[in-house]
């Protein structure tokens, strides 16, 4: 007498299929979960005040990892007649690290009026200045180092050392024309905590 085979898959057959639907979100989730775990974990001696490279400083120090690598090119810029900030700096710099906040401060006041363009200086460094579309035909060898270049390709702002974000402000509003907002005008940078600052109103 024939026996006839069960429409049922074996029990054998539902575990292999249950295991590899199991392993399979598990290859999915285990990146996220990683990530989730990870998140926020500062670098083991990362600090402000020291010379160390701890990674994306603007990431790290001003919680803005948005800000590098930078949306377009000095020469793009000039090409489409948009002022350009460029701020030259170093990730293993102390003071570099400490700028970072009035960076990161720079792009939420002035959005997608400006093109801001922070540039890590070793790729600079003893090589031939190429021209005014060059970022290396602008910085003196300094960091932090801010330069504002207006729509016309012209140099309208240049300093170095720890810039106050009201002075760039000013600069970048005689460049585009756009009137400082209120509570523009008078800012300090603040620490929170050993590795994080913030930009805000001062007085």
């Amino acid at each position: 007498m024939l026996r006839q085979r069960s429409p049922w898959p074996s029990l054998a057959r539902l575990r292999a299929v249950l295991a590899s639907v199991v392993a399979s979100a598990w290859l999915f989730a285990a990146p996220l979960l990683l990530s989730c775990l990870t998140a926020g974990v500062q670098p083991v001696g990362a600090s402000l005040t020291n010379d160390s490279y701890d990674g994306n400083i603007y990431s790290l120090y001003a919680g803005n990892g948005s800000l590098v690598p930078p949306r377009s090119s000095l020469a793009a810029t000039m090409a489409e007649h948009r002022v350009a900030v460029l701020i030259y700096y170093l990730d293993d710099s102390a003071v570099s690290k400490q700028f970072a906040p009035v960076v990161s401060e720079l792009q939420r006041i002035w959005g997608n009026s400006i093109e801001l363009i922070p540039l890590v200086t070793d790729p600079l460094q003893d090589r031939q200045d190429r021209g005014p579309t060059d970022p290396a035909h602008y910085w003196k060898g300094e960091i932090p180092q801010v330069v504002v270049i207006d729509a016309t390709g012209k140099v309208s702002f240049e300093a170095s050392g720890q810039v106050s974000v009201d002075a760039i402000n000013s600069a970048v509003s005689r460049a585009t024309g756009i009137a400082l907002g209120p509570g523009t005008g008078s800012s300090a940078t603040e620490s929170f905590n050993e590795l994080n600052s913030e930009v805000v109103p001062s007085g």
